[in-house]
């Protein structure tokens, strides 16, 4: 399942990794507004990943159970909550748009980039959650394949697009970074509608059902119970990024854009661990729903061991030569200095994060994400606080942030390693 899922990922990455390219052609402003503004994306992935983790869940434990019906029930319901959920990003993003911006950003012209490109941008952010809907229900059966081929199909529409609008390619009319917004937001519609093509016509184990369609409580409450304390795992991620923007605004836009593009090439670095995680939820639950103690367990160990191979290699590669992965997206001397110096000390969080991955897939796929929220919580904790405090004392460097982080990260990995074996041990006796 991972082979699959780590494709669509990487097509997905494409999505920043494509604007990023010709918005680093615009200057560091343009690249630090961009930045700033996608961190957003943490707080809708956060809103996602509540019906990401709830709908896996449930599906898969149904297909554990054998039974359809309320896997179909389960999907219809979720699709429901993402018509909700995201006619509340539209509205709330443009209304909470720019007080973001001007809280983190390093300056006015930092902010009217990021108030252009979101500006086109959210509509992209409201149709995640349609996209999640359909994806998680396919993940829940172990279907990843066609969510894969609608993902490639729709950055190759963002990869045409991205350069007549930004460009302006055979218009001669450049939008800038706003063209960067648009052209993901199409893209997005594009994949909704192609995906409920493949569901209207082809899919048979989950399918759409009118009678289905009416609020179900009792299914909001049970997806909701998964869901948000996962959803509450990617918010504090959301903090987490903010409070690092915040603590490093005052030395400037080109300082923030290094982090804004080291941190997206960090992320992109991360599919490979991402993909394993993301087959997990469903391999567990499947497994749990059909009472196999042994397979969900060697499922955390076949998934850990993996993860901790794939992240020492890319580690490796991080801290010897980072500017390689730098150089395609912008020429700043400032921001490759900042972007290079984030990845060569943050490569030691690789291994650690992709164990946090596992532990949290394991939790998801049992159906309890309390233990994942609870672990994050503590490391923006450890984090959050002492940035602050460090960022106000004088002589404060920036690398500072990223040894803080190391040592937070690493905390976070054996607290959430002991949560796993106390869940596995008390719900593996059937």
């Amino acid at each position: 399942m991972s082979i699959p899922i780590g494709l669509g990922m990487v097509v997905q990455t494409l999505y920043y990794l494509v604007d990023l390219y010709f918005v680093g052609a615009l200057g560091d402003v343009a690249l630090a507004g961009v930045s700033a503004a996608g961190n957003l994306t943490f707080l809708v992935i956060a809103l996602t990943q509540i019906l990401n983790v709830g709908t896996v869940a449930l599906i898969s434990q149904a297909v554990g159970k054998k039974d359809k019906a309320d896997a179909n029930l389960v999907f219809n319901q979720s699709l429901l909550l993402s018509m909700l959920l995201g006619v509340i990003t539209l509205i709330g993003g443009y209304l909470f748009a720019e007080p973001y911006l001007r809280t983190i950003a390093a300056d006015e012209a930092t902010v009217s980039a990021g108030k252009e490109y979101l500006f086109w941008f959210i509509p992209n952010l409201a149709l995640q959650f349609a996209l999640v809907a359909m994806g998680a229900a396919l993940r829940g059966t172990g279907i990843v394949k066609p969510t894969m081929i609608v993902q490639m199909l729709s950055v190759l529409v963002n990869m045409i697009l991205a350069p007549v609008l930004i460009a302006g390619w055979g218009t001669g009319k450049p939008m800038g970074v706003a063209g960067a917004g648009l052209a993901s937001s199409i893209a997005a519609l594009f994949a909704v509608v192609v995906l409920w093509f493949y569901f209207h016509k082809l899919e048979k184990y989950v399918y759409f059902d009118a009678s289905k369609f009416l609020p179900q409580w009792q299914v909001w409450k049970k997806v909701l119970s998964i869901g948000l304390p996962a959803g509450g795992e990617f918010l504090l991620m959301f903090v987490y990024m903010g409070v690092i923007y915040w603590t490093i605004r005052d030395f400037g836009s080109a300082a923030q854009a290094g982090f804004g593009l080291g941190s997206r090439i960090m992320q992109s670095i991360f599919l490979p661990a991402l993909a394993i995680a993301f087959a997990v939820p469903a391999v567990v639950g499947q497994n749990y729903g059909a009472q196999l103690a042994d397979r969900v367990r060697e499922t955390f160990k076949s998934a850990a061991i993996i993860i901790a191979m794939l992240m020492g290699g890319l580690s490796l590669l991080c801290i010897i030569n980072p500017s390689i992965f730098l150089t395609p997206f912008t020429k700043e001397p400032e921001v490759i200095l900042v972007a290079s110096d984030f990845l060569r000390l943050i490569a030691f969080n690789f291994i650690p994060s992709g164990l946090i991955f596992v532990c949290s897939g394991v939790f998801q796929g049992v159906g309890n994400t309390w233990p994942a929220l609870i672990s994050t919580g503590t490391r923006l904790l450890t984090f959050a606080i002492p940035a602050i405090w460090v960022s106000r004392q004088v002589g404060f460097e920036i690398e500072e942030i990223w040894y803080l982080s190391i040592v937070t990260v690493i905390f976070q990995m054996v607290f959430s390693l002991v949560l796993v074996r106390r869940e596995l041990n008390r719900r593996l006796v059937f």
